[in-house]
């Protein structure tokens, strides 16, 4: 029996096993499932799904290929081998929005909290809190929303490039996270075009406090499927 891969999370699939947990049970051929059937890891549609073959029998999160370490003198190195983005130069720098100053401590705080830092950690909370208070709402549509993931998506792909011919391998994670947390979010947005409200009705949305991975479910599942960071760093959004 076959084997299908999630092409955002890597979970996989296998009809010999099936999901009884889920109800689902073994033997459970692909054509079988439900079109609206879900990933039970990321939530992504059965249409990002692909047929794989000789990988193990188990359902099973494939292990991504690390780079090897690289190490490069200068960023000259990179010249003429990978197209860097627009946007990405030096030339580009402004100054932050409030928004952005928030986003930018509140990340600084977790890092710091890692680090058992926990004074200076709350600090950054009380800046990001402040900047996040002088933000405003933020206006737009569904489009713009859209919008803004495929732009997304078209630089990250450039931007794992670049980390990876680099060696950088704490940019190459940071940027394989935001590709696969993008990729998810445009597949929840499409869901969404099709479903409607519907989808989100009695059940719950979680967000990764760490990675941003947003989990549309009953209960988030027991690790991130992209950082890997336990169930616990999932929080749930209220909705008022």
């Amino acid at each position: 029996m076959a084997k299908y891969i999630c092409t955002l999370c890597k979970y996989v699939y296998d009809e010999d096993v099936g999901i009884p947990e889920k109800g689902i049970p073994a033997g459970t051929k692909w054509e079988d499932l439900p079109d609206d059937w879900v990933c039970p890891l990321c939530g992504s549609r059965k249409k990002d799904f692909e047929l794989m073959e000789g990988q193990a029998s188990t359902p099973a999160l494939a292990k991504e290929k690390k780079p090897e370490p690289k190490v490069i003198s200068n960023n000259a190195s990179l010249a003429g081998s990978v197209k860097v983005p627009a946007g990405y130069g030096d030339d580009d720098l402004r100054a932050l929005s409030y928004a952005e100053a928030a986003v930018l401590c509140s990340n600084l705080a977790k890092g710091c909290e890692k680090q058992y830092l926990f004074e200076e950690s709350a600090a950054f909370k009380e800046i990001s809190d402040f900047y996040m208070s002088k933000a405003g709402k933020v206006e737009g549509t569904f489009d713009d929303l859209m919008a803004l993931i495929e732009e997304n998506l078209s630089t990250s792909d450039e931007a794992l490039k670049i980390g990876k011919k680099s060696g950088d391998r704490g940019a190459f994670r940071v940027n394989l996270w935001n590709n696969s947390v993008a990729k998810i979010l445009d597949s929840l947005l499409k869901r969404f075009t099709d479903e409607g409200n519907a989808m989100l009705e009695n059940t719950n949305i979680y967000v990764c406090d760490i990675c941003g991975f947003i989990y549309v479910g009953d209960e988030p599942p027991a690790i991130c499927p992209i950082c890997k960071v336990p169930s616990v760093k999932l929080l749930k959004v209220r909705r008022d």
